[in-house]
């Protein structure tokens, strides 16, 4: 099998934010327990309004990089007990369907624990419509736990690997 491609979505409008932050330690411990990965990287906030034009050249190569995975990890802050509205407006990009074959990790940051369940109540059936494999329950992260998510991190990739590699394997 050739190499194995995790490619970190982040939903944050804010630039290099914590969401950003969390999306790259996450997929740097996917790499460090998936043998033969490589990691790259997917800020939205760089692309902004960019996304709901269809004819832009850098928001089409991020379509194109998703496309291109074979891991997908989503993250988003919590707006409104959900994802973002850019993230939404990436996705939206893509057609029903078109992430079959993928594997998603989605990733929500709250400020408070009443909304852990929007990430499998309403983000994972998002990445279900597309067609992506959620073989893990999505991660919710506290503001407060963003300092210590490294180790978190690297205990969910640890934990989840083998399944992530079997939905990999199956396809």
């Amino acid at each position: 099998m050739p190499a194995l491609q995790i490619v970190t979505v982040t939903g944050n409008p804010r630039p290099d934010s914590r969401t950003h932050l969390l999306a790259r330690t996450l997929g740097a411990a996917l790499a460090g327990v998936l043998p033969g990965a490589a990691v790259s990287d997917i800020d939205l906030a760089e692309l902004g309004p960019r996304v709901l034009d269809q004819a832009d050249a850098a928001a089409a190569a991020a379509v194109k990089e998703v496309l291109g995975a074979d891991v997908l990890v989503l993250a988003s802050p919590t707006y409104k007990a959900t994802y973002s509205g850019l993230l939404k407006a990436f996705l939206d990009r893509l057609g029903t369907g078109s992430l079959a074959g993928k594997t998603a990790v989605p990733v929500l940051l709250g400020g408070a624990p009443n909304h852990q369940l929007a990430v499998d109540v309403h983000f994972t059936p998002l990445l279900l419509e597309l067609g992506a494999s959620v073989p893990a329950r999505g991660l919710f992260v506290l503001e407060s736990d963003v300092p210590g998510f490294a180790a978190a991190a690297a205990g969910w990739a640890a934990e989840h690997a083998p399944a992530l590699a079997a939905a990999r394997a199956a396809r």
